[in-house]
């Protein structure tokens, strides 16, 4: 399965967060090249890539190999190594890479502090010395760091083919028993002109609507202060939503703003009606404290 690329496979070690980040001239890159375990390790699998090396990967590391132990016994029992491309980083942060002889070139990869960056049918033999470069000296979370490698990558020439696809993937570093809490980043672009303008753009709408979860569990509590701040930075984040603007609305009113709560409602409902249904909706039910007329 080709899947010619260039990704970082990195880990934050203030919070132990692993991830893997990748962009391809290939459809829904992502499904091939990204897997990854809260508490467990993360694994890169491309150019002819054997996506068995993923969770055959991540079984060696739960089973306590080491980066390095892992990659090797995968490779070694593969009749095709000479075509593949890997990436294995454990919970304990040790990455180890392979480039086989035969991927097309520019291929090659670089192993940093944390981090390892492999690609392989490059327009320049200098993606991944820069990828590597990017995210060392990128600050803030692993997410915006691992995506500084993506864009310098690009900015070097990335792949010869152009592009099509990307990817970002990101586990907790120890599992809190909530399989779907894992993942805290799991954001795929499968068929772009930009791939990484519209990841760039996806991960600015999953932190809204982290926000406008944050915002839910307030109001199912009654925290309605705590809800408006958490409703607000979803706002601030994603301003042309109509959702975020409607359950701002909804909070502001249930703060006793009903003036502001009006105005904005009516906003709401004068480009879309079905958002006026739905406030009367959630009247019956208690979310919304006041007599929904009262906001139309």
């Amino acid at each position: 399965m080709p899947a010619h690329t260039y990704s970082i496979v990195a880990r934050d070690p203030n919070t132990g967060e692993m991830g893997v980040a990748v962009q391809s001239h290939w459809f829904s890159v992502g499904t091939v090249v990204s897997w990854g375990e809260a508490g467990v390790g993360v694994v890169a699998t491309q150019s002819f890539a054997n996506p068995a090396f993923g969770p055959d990967g991540l079984e060696l590391l739960r089973k306590g190999a080491s980066a390095r132990e892992a990659a090797k016994r995968l490779v070694d029992a593969d009749e095709g190594q000479d075509f593949r491309q890997l990436a294995i980083l454990s919970r304990k942060g040790e990455p180890f890479a392979f480039t086989g002889e035969k991927c097309v070139a520019e291929a090659g990869h670089e192993v940093g502090k944390d981090c390892s960056a492999q690609a392989n049918m490059m327009r320049k033999s200098t993606v991944w010395h820069a990828m590597i470069a990017a995210f060392e000296s990128t600050e803030g979370i692993l997410a915006e760091r691992m995506f500084a490698a993506l864009e310098a990558a690009q900015s070097e020439g990335g792949d010869i083919r152009g592009r099509q696809s990307a990817a970002m993937l990101i586990v907790r570093g120890e599992p809190i028993g909530k399989i779907w809490k894992d993942r805290t980043i799991d954001l795929r672009v499968e068929d772009s002109p930009d791939p990484l303008k519209e990841l760039k753009r996806l991960m600015k709408v999953q932190r809204a609507y982290e926000s406008m979860d944050a915002g839910d569990v307030f109001v199912e509590k009654g925290q309605m202060q705590e809800a408006m701040r958490s409703y607000s930075e979803a706002e601030r984040l994603f301003p042309q939503n109509e959702e975020t603007r409607f359950w701002v609305a909804v909070t502001l009113a249930n703060c006793g703003k009903l003036p502001e709560a009006r105005r904005r409602m009516r906003a709401v409902v004068r480009k879309n009606a079905d958002w006026k249904i739905l406030l009367k909706r959630i009247g019956k039910t208690g979310v919304l404290k006041v007599d929904p007329e009262s906001l139309l």
